[in-house]
């Protein structure tokens, strides 16, 4: 196993987790969020800025792991249509460079909302945690996003060209 598999299955290991511990808690926080209020008619003060925090942080983390695992999300239909390899390597690539753009965009954009967070000194009203905090979760996670497409950017052309190879 080489250096970067090492650091990536520790950063995964803490990124599950921090997933595992944060659903957690906004399960438990979302029950006692409706009891308290339904049952108990004493609403817990700033629960929702907590909540609404560790879910940013619980749907980032998660997409990051689902990008790692390429577990996310697709419309692979040409594959579903075609039994040909290279076309649907082709297209298997086409959307891996389309994914690697928009990351970079994502990490652009997650990048200027943070330090915009950052600059403008913006707290939660109740708890006056930063905003940054959240925000951050975002420009993590598009990093994390764009590494991954990175990795399978270079995984689908090395394939691509194995078949091509192959073939001839």
């Amino acid at each position: 196993m080489d250096y970067f598999s090492r650091i990536d299955n520790v950063v995964a290991f803490i990124m599950k987790a921090a997933v595992t511990v944060l659903g957690l808690f906004v399960s438990f926080a979302m029950v006692v969020g409706i009891v308290s209020r339904a049952l108990l008619d004493a609403p817990v003060f700033g629960l929702e800025e907590l909540v609404l925090m560790a879910a940013m942080w619980l749907y980032m983390l998660g997409a990051a792991l689902a990008s790692r695992e390429r577990s996310h999300l697709s419309a692979d239909f040409i594959q579903a249509f075609s039994k040909n390899e290279t076309l649907n390597n082709v297209t298997k690539l086409i959307a891996t460079i389309l994914s690697v753009v928009l990351a970079a965009f994502f990490v652009s954009w997650s990048y200027s909302l943070f330090s915009w967070g950052f600059e403008r000194g913006q707290v939660t009203p109740v708890f006056s945690i930063p905003q940054y905090i959240s925000q951050g979760s975002l420009l993590i996670a598009s990093v994390f996003l764009l590494l991954y497409a990175i990795r399978d950017l270079v995984d689908d052309v090395g394939q691509l060209f194995k078949k091509e190879v192959v073939s001839h």
